[in-house]
């Protein structure tokens, strides 16, 4: 069956993507010289509707980036599984795998990284048109020309090389490219880190237009739960490979149950100072994917943890409509 006749079978309310009990996990040397295995991603659950803005934050190495490239079957599983429009992508073969290439794309952290020096503007958007066989020479200009005044780039710089490009304008080439496709999902990974903050709030703000214009899906990637919060509908938070609360973004902004959300949220700057409250910081370093810590992962730095939550795993649970959280104490 190909994706587009598993789509119309699809119930309405169905979720564009559903993760199930999702893991990815690495090998790797350790310092005895034997192996480890570094478990970036350990039983993660979770779905994003058509049309929202699902947001991922959680410090670097907590297993955000992997969990995203496995979501575009970009990276195997080492468990669980994954559906798009109703079908396993690692399933998917043939023409049906090439059409959620097209369905589901990639906004890169690095926007200097994701292009070729060697290629001009124009070449790197003309590839995923060449590639997919869409359109004619003209044609496919004309598509690039207009993708690119889309997202905010006068046509002169069709015939430009990256480096002569701002770091700003180099990302709006990265989201033109992975928009010419028509996708359903597009997985933004810490679009805006490696920018200027002034240039961040023109990047969210594009991505937030083109949302409503195409009817975008986005997976938000980013260490700040600030900017998540910005841009997103609901929002998971993780921590050493696991997800410790989901809920929409208000309600987490507002109504954190995680200690560690908690302490995210307490980091992020408040330009009122009658806002600011007392800074919550947290202590000691986060574990080694490769040897997490028995019982709640989070347990070693958690100011309330208690012996259950140094012996046993907590569930993660539906505490309240629509609020997940993995916490003895919640």
């Amino acid at each position: 069956m190909m994706m587009s006749e598993q789509a119309a079978a699809r119930p309405a309310d169905a979720p564009l993507v559903q993760a199930e009990d999702v893991k990815t996990y690495f090998t790797v040397k350790n310092e005895a010289g034997g192996k480890a295995r570094v478990r970036a991603v350990d039983g993660v659950t979770f779905s994003i509707r058509s049309g929202e803005t699902f947001g991922l934050v959680g410090e670097s190495g907590c297993g955000k980036s992997t969990l995203g490239r496995g979501i575009l079957a970009l990276r195997p599983l080492s468990g669980g599984r994954i559906f798009f429009d109703g079908a396993d992508v690692f399933a998917l073969k043939g023409e049906a795998r090439k059409q959620f290439r097209r369905s589901a794309q990639l906004i890169f952290q690095d926007p200097s990284g994701c292009l070729n020096p060697r290629q001009t503007v124009g070449g790197a958007l003309l590839d995923p048109l060449i590639i997919h066989k869409i359109g004619d020479k003209v044609s496919r200009r004309l598509q690039a020309l207009e993708m690119m005044d889309t997202v905010g780039l006068s046509a002169h710089y069709f015939d430009r090389y990256p480096h002569e490009l701002s770091g700003g304008q180099k990302q709006r080439v990265g989201i033109a490219r992975a928009l010419l496709l028509n996708p359903k999902l597009v997985v933004c990974d810490e679009p805006v880190s490696a920018l200027d903050v002034s240039i961040q709030a023109q990047v969210l703000n594009l991505l937030t237009e083109l949302q409503r214009k195409y009817r975008l899906t986005y997976l938000f990637i980013s260490h700040n739960l600030g900017v998540v919060h910005y841009v997103s509908d609901r929002v998971g938070v993780m921590y050493c490979g696991k997800l410790v609360e989901l809920t929409d973004g208000d309600t987490l902004y507002r109504q954190p149950l995680h200690p560690y959300t908690e302490v995210l949220i307490s980091a992020i700057p408040q330009i009122e100072a009658k806002k600011q409250g007392q800074r919550l910081v947290l202590q000691g370093e986060a574990p080694d994917p490769a040897l997490p810590p028995g019982g709640c992962r989070f347990h070693p730095r958690c100011p309330r943890a208690a012996d259950i939550c140094r012996r046993t795993p907590p569930v993660f649970q539906e505490v309240s409509s629509g609020h997940f959280v993995a916490c003895h104490r919640a």
